[in-house]
């Protein structure tokens, strides 16, 4: 199954070397899995031709705001809406799951209550799960057809599933490991309380990326769903 990597910014390039780049490390978390991947890195303007390029398509992480004014953001929003309309499926994960959102009419703002950084505990549908995270935006208001499956005290809409097959969303990075966090923490961390860095760096054990949302991820893209409707 070959699946698209939207690639919607990089990790910083002093920790490419070491653990590679945004796409590559979905790569490794979906290995083994029956999955063939392409790369197309959006924030530069490089776009798939078509919705049909890929049967399925990820959408990663960014250090920007999908309320900012970006020239890439337009036509990721288009093409998130031509994909979601024929029925191409969709995962986003961290800016991924917020550039959805509003592509499909809900609401990203920064959030007024902060940051999350490093390991957060979070209830999949009675389930608890533990993802890194690294974000302050948030998804505030979810579109039409977008059913919470996951919530934290800090976080309401922390993953989010449209019209049960048509996009699966999360807030936090299944593809960090504490190795990616510890390296944000060196280059990203200078506008973070120092508390919550603090209590980011208590939590870490040397774990890796998560292997429960990388069987979720697997089951949603494998699902049967309704064919594609018409052509791109």
């Amino acid at each position: 199954m070959r699946i698209g990597i939207l690639k919607c910014g990089q990790s910083p390039e002093t920790l490419r070397g070491e653990l590679g780049d945004y796409d590559i490390m979905f790569e490794t978390l979906l290995a083994g899995r029956g999955f063939d991947f392409a790369s197309y890195h959006v924030e530069a303007m490089e776009f798939p031709a078509s919705v049909h390029e890929a049967e399925g398509w990820l959408l990663t992480g960014s250090r920007h705001g999908v309320y900012e004014d970006h020239a890439f953001i337009p036509p990721l929003e288009e093409f998130i809406r031509r994909a979601y309309g024929e029925h191409v499926p969709l995962v986003g994960i961290c800016f991924g799951h917020q550039i959805i959102a509003q592509a499909l009419g809900g609401k990203v703002e920064k959030y007024a209550g902060g940051w999350a950084i490093g390991a957060q505990d979070y209830d999949f549908e009675g389930q608890p799960v533990t993802l890194n995270a690294w974000h302050q935006d948030q998804v505030v208001e979810r579109p039409q057809g977008a059913r919470p499956i996951a919530a934290n005290g800090f976080c309401e809409n922390a993953a989010l599933v449209y019209d049960d097959d048509r996009a699966l969303t999360v807030q936090g990075h299944p593809e960090f490991g504490d190795a990616m966090i510890a390296g944000l923490i060196d280059h990203r961390s200078s506008s973070i309380p120092a508390e919550l860095v603090t209590r980011a760096q208590a939590r870490m054990s040397g774990s890796g990326p998560s292997s429960l949302l990388a069987d979720r991820i697997e089951r949603f893209l494998k699902a049967p769903r309704a064919a594609a409707r018409g052509a791109a």
